[in-house]
């Protein structure tokens, strides 16, 4: 395809889509429109981008999609093509391009760009140690295990996560208790089909995990936005305004985004308020284990005593995310209807991938991982937080946050943190802004940066002028 061609005639600096996405959806309708069939050498991404005055990076995350999409494949030295054998026909109605309006679009597999969130260090991920127990797993394979898997999770696994909760998070369970899930979503929907119906409220934390906000709406279940302050969730707002909630959903370790923690008078007001109406509270521990001014703070759940909370945990940001592996830990009153509503709504996760999980656990090498982590996340934050600072000065402030993967950088009126994202992520550098984390219009505008895998402070730095330079 000519680099002239008028698919690339109007890419829109000031769209709420990101340049790489808009090279993205170009290249798509070449393809669907057949003026790209299978077969045809794409420009090289280096020609690309000095043809357009664009950054090597950003043509590459745009290949980068489509080539884990199928629309095109690599063959080294002999260049880039249209996969051999694609269908040239019109997308389907859902395929069409997404509008902004009505939220994000949906995340395909991409490169690790840096200051990804939500991404633990996977440089530091001991991968000889996992594959030995794999391979020892896989060696260990009976004709039973090759069967379908429980949907209520694997039974070693399933021991192993109720004893690490009782050590390290003050939980006191019975394997029984625990149900393994693929994933966040798949842990709350699960909660939502077992204790909730449509048109039930529940309060959620403003700013707040926008997935949460949408699986909810998709159920017909209104999600009520209760403001988050610098003890966490503001309870008595919530209750009061919202009178009949059947059920909260917070982020008491660590508040998704903010990081503060939900105060130990909230907490109680919390657990009071669910055993007075017999209602519900969600707990997300995403991220738990990574505190850094003092020991992790136990979990709320370890406070229950009349079987209020439901314990929602993850091993996506302490292993890797690839791994869509999660668990719940619901009340003992509650495991047989859980167990009923699974047979419908849970397909089971692989019990192999399970298998290697609960070794990794009971043979030692999840604490000390975690220890390793933990150390290694704080020295890699300071040294984030100070390279940024180093090029980015007054221009910004950094939170000084107690835990959690990831810095908030406030910006200077009247930067906007939306557009600056937008540009961020067309140059090749991951950022979300905390103003798309409000249900309401936020009064502040700042970055969110993981620092999970900058490994300098020179890195910092580097990218600090990188993003200085888009400012």
């Amino acid at each position: 395809m000519p680099l002239h061609s008028p698919h690339f005639s109007a890419l829109d600096p000031t769209s709420e889509d990101p340049i790489y996405r808009q090279i993205y959806w170009r290249f798509r309708g070449a393809i669907s429109d057949g003026l790209l069939v299978p077969g045809d050498r794409v420009p090289a991404a280096r020609a690309l981008a000095k043809e357009l005055g664009l950054a090597r990076g950003t043509i590459d995350t745009a290949y980068s999609l489509l080539t884990a999409e199928g629309y095109l494949l690599s063959r080294g030295q002999a260049g880039t093509v249209v996969a051999p054998g694609i269908s040239l026909g019109k997308p389907r109605a859902q395929t069409e391009r997404p509008n902004p309006a009505t939220g994000p679009s949906i995340r395909q597999k991409a490169p690790v760009l840096p200051f990804q969130m939500a991404l633990p260090a996977l440089d530091a991920f001991p991968r000889k140690i996992w594959s030995q127990i794999g391979a020892r797993c896989v060696r260990a394979t009976q004709i039973a295990d090759m069967a379908n898997p429980s949907v209520l999770g694997l039974e070693s696994l399933r021991n192993a996560i109720a004893t690490y909760l009782q050590v390290a998070r003050g939980i006191t369970c019975s394997p029984a208790q625990v149900f393994i899930t693929s994933g966040y979503r798949n842990s709350l929907a699960l909660i939502a089909h077992a204790l909730l119906k449509a048109g039930d409220r529940v309060l959620v934390e403003d700013p707040g995990y926008l997935p949460t906000r949408q699986l909810l709406a998709h159920l017909q279940i209104e999600a009520v936005a209760v403001p988050v302050d610098q003890e966490g969730m503001r309870v008595e707002h919530g209750l009061s305004n919202t009178p009949q909630a059947r059920a909260a959903v917070v982020t008491p370790a660590h508040q998704s985004p903010l990081c503060v923690s939900l105060s130990l008078p909230r907490r109680l007001q919390l657990l009071d308020w669910a055993t007075r109406q017999e209602t519900w509270i969600v707990e997300d521990d995403y991220d738990g284990e990574y505190r850094y001014v003092s020991r992790p703070l136990p979990a709320l759940k370890s406070l229950d005593r009349d079987g209020r909370v439901l314990y929602a945990g993850t091993f996506s940001k302490v292993l890797f995310p690839g791994i869509r592996l999660s668990y719940l830990v619901v009340p003992p009153a509650q495991v047989e209807r859980f167990a009923c509503i699974s047979e419908t709504f849970l397909g089971g996760c692989p019990e192999l991938t399970q298998a290697i999980v609960a070794t990794f656990l009971t043979e030692g090498h999840f604490a000390r991982h975690i220890q390793r982590m933990r150390k290694l996340y704080g020295e890699r934050r300071e040294a984030t937080a100070r390279g940024l600072k180093n090029v980015l000065g007054e221009r910004i402030h950094i939170d000084p946050l107690p835990g959690g993967m990831h810095l908030i950088l406030r910006l200077r009126p009247p930067q906007s943190d939306r557009a600056l994202v937008e540009r961020l992520l067309a140059a090749g550098i991951y950022a979300e802004a905390l103003s798309d984390w409000h249900t309401h219009d936020p009064s502040d505008s700042a970055l969110l940066l993981g620092f999970a895998n900058i490994d300098s402070q020179a890195t910092a730095e580097h990218l600090g002028q990188r993003i200085l330079a888009l400012m």
